[in-house]
């Protein structure tokens, strides 16, 4: 039985890269879901499109997730369209989008009986950037670290009502995005040295995505659920400085 048929799925940023792969991999289990986009239109009709082609519904719909009433407007939109929000994936980058997204997630799935074990399932694709501090990259970690703290407050605010509220910090994920910061001879070479020998896929970060929403992952909240084929106990000290006279 596919875990998700008769469910509907949110999920941001869904036209590319991770967003797409777990719209896809939600959709493979039998979810209607609800395709957001900001400014990719052709990939997010594409993406509809193949959530068809595997036997679910699929609403497209055009939100910049920092503005609070352009979600709130999809929210109303996909339950006029579906009845209910069984998951909500908050995927897309903007960090402050997370908090509309989860927030607007827990007011409507508040207002749902029960389906199955849950009132609903709050996925947050966050990133390993909540923990290592990268060089260069004070904002991007700090923001990360800010929205896995404000799911487990959110986890533990929603226990009660069962409603889950859990993260999945990706490690190093083979996208269209990637390319805009990495060459080819980067991405194979960085790809070489990561302990599982090659980067990850959107579909990995779907698959665990698909568990965090199911009932499955029932007695699972306020979790970190870090998927990084090893990147993070790969790591190595760098060489010691050479002392200097």
């Amino acid at each position: 039985m596919k875990r998700f048929e008769g469910k509907t799925a949110l999920v941001t940023g869904a036209s590319l890269g991770i967003g797409r792969g777990i719209a896809l991999c939600l959709a493979e289990e039998g979810a209607n879901v609800v395709v957001n986009y900001r400014s990719h239109q052709a990939e997010a009709e594409s993406a509809a499109e193949e959530i068809r082609q595997l036997g679910g519904e699929a609403l497209v719909w055009q939100a910049d997730v920092s503005d609070r009433d352009a979600i709130a407007a999809m929210f109303k939109g996909a339950v006029d369209r579906f009845g209910r929000i069984d998951v909500a994936v908050a995927n897309a980058a903007i960090s402050f989008g997370v908090f509309h997204t989860c927030q607007l997630a827990a007011q409507q799935m508040l207002k749902q009986p029960r389906m199955g074990r849950s009132r609903g399932k709050i996925v947050v694709i966050s990133s390993i950037h909540e923990e290592i501090a990268f060089p260069s990259s004070g904002a991007y970690n700090m923001s990360k670290a800010a929205i896995n703290h404000l799911a487990r407050t959110m986890a533990a605010e929603l226990a009660g009502q069962r409603i889950n509220v859990n993260v999945i910090n990706p490690g190093w994920i083979d996208t269209p995005g990637e390319r805009k910061h990495f060459s080819e001879e980067d991405i194979a070479e960085g790809s070489r040295r990561l302990p599982w020998g090659r980067m990850g896929v959107p579909e990995d970060i779907g698959k665990a995505a698909a568990y965090l929403a199911s009932d499955d992952a029932d007695y699972v909240t306020g979790t970190i659920l870090r998927v990084d084929g090893g990147f993070v106990h790969g790591l190595v000290l760098p060489e010691a400085a050479a002392e200097t006279a």
